[in-house]
């Protein structure tokens, strides 16, 4: 066990905390459920990347035999100003435990998520990922849930089927805001198990924590730049009525409010027209998926710039039951297009592909189409080098 003496003036006092592994690696910080200790949630070290360091952190408030990280008006619905408190006394022992520049990764369970929920949407530019395992986000407890809030910060969630601990109405927007409107790159499944983590999922976490380090190790971190559409002047428009339905799982596609043949031909003509742009089946998608490559134009973009780098491939078009396209776009603009209605997070970004991969929906009329276009276009620019986010 261990200490920080730093933190003696902390209302809560010196965090208690078991740690695994060295002062170098990336940091997945494992919060326990709510009446539980730090001892029984670093068993779940045991099953995860041994390449990892870990520490566990013990709740601050005292609650029968276990701890609590904040007052409770419910299951998974803490006291505002308590999460506040006990977010700023964890952060005050990260910061020692894992300066600038050490990625550090969040794994809660139960009320361990809420916590991570709150730490990640309180700061996510401070995390390099998530896991909501078996609980809730915070939500109404005074950190922000608008749209796009965690673009470029993967997610990996796992329910339940059968949880009769954390209410199904907390379960189910959870769910649906990691998926569709935080701009997270989600991760998600639900077990047909109650409020215990199943196998399959562990399994799962553990190749999502090894692959998120690798990627952080290869490529680091993004920025968000400010999203200056090159082609759109006034900035982008939002996109008129309610997102569409989106797979979950991958292949991720359209289910939903699909683009009309006609339109998707008329889109194929434009991405195909432009410059450099060769275009054949997709290296990476679904059969009769068609790729727009840079076969026959510099390529001074960066590697996150595309798709499929050795291949050149920067977006593709989906079948015509679906419509809808894959892209690259920087983060800051991938949250941007999140932000306004034109697409969801791909759940691989950030682990095996470029940050910024994004679905757009594909268009239903002629000013969505105009629209689409430009978004495409924009990465475009990019991959050939003729648009940088800092410059935009």
């Amino acid at each position: 066990m261990s200490t920080d003496d730093d933190m003696s003036n902390s209302p809560f006092g010196a965090p208690i905390a078991v740690t695994r592994g060295d002062a170098v690696a990336p940091l997945v910080v494992l919060l326990h459920g709510r009446g539980s200790r730090e001892t029984e949630i670093m068993a779940l070290a045991d099953a995860l990347p041994p390449e990892l360091s870990y520490a566990a952190v013990r709740a601050p408030l005292a609650e029968g035999s276990g701890f609590a990280w904040f007052a409770n008006r419910g299951i998974g619905r803490p006291v505002p100003g308590s999460l506040r408190a006990t977010m700023d006394w964890f952060n005050a022992w990260l910061d020692g435990i894992a300066p600038p520049g050490r990625p550090v990764l969040l794994v809660g369970f139960s009320g361990g998520a809420a916590f991570a929920g709150g730490l990640v949407l309180d700061n996510p530019e401070r995390f390099a990922g998530a896991a909501i395992l078996y609980g809730t986000l915070p939500f109404d407890a005074g950190v922000p849930t608008v749209t796009a809030r965690l673009a470029g910060v993967p997610v990996f969630v796992a329910q339940g089927e059968h949880d009769h601990v954390i209410p199904r109405e907390l379960l189910d927007r959870t769910w649906q805001y990691l998926t569709e409107e935080s701009g997270a790159p989600t991760i998600a499944r639900r077990d047909p198990v109650g409020h215990g983590i199943a196998t399959g999922a562990l399994a799962e976490l553990s190749g999502w924590l090894g692959e998120r380090a690798d990627h952080i190790a290869r490529h680091g971190f993004p920025g968000r730049e400010p999203a200056r559409w090159p082609v759109l002047p006034e900035g982008l428009p939002y996109r008129a009525g309610p997102r569409p339905r989106v797979s979950v799982t991958i292949p991720r596609q359209q289910l939903t409010d699909n683009s009309p043949p006609e339109l998707q031909e008329k889109l194929f003509a434009r991405l195909g027209a432009l410059v450099g742009v060769d275009t054949g089946p997709s290296v990476i998608s679904v059969p009769g998926a068609r790729g727009f490559m840079l076969t026959h134009a510099p390529t001074t973009g960066p590697a996150q710039a595309f798709l499929v780098p050795r291949a050149r491939e920067f977006a593709h078009l989906h079948p015509g039951h679906d419509g809808s396209l894959h892209i690259a776009l920087p983060v800051g603009m991938a949250a941007d297009a999140i932000r306004h209605g034109w697409a969801v997070a791909h759940p691989l970004a950030g682990i095996r592909l470029t940050p910024g991969m994004v679905l757009v929906y594909g268009p239903r009329d002629e000013r969505e189409l105009d629209v689409v276009t430009a978004i495409v276009s924009t990465s475009h620019a990019w991959a050939t080098g003729k648009f940088t986010p800092a410059a935009a």
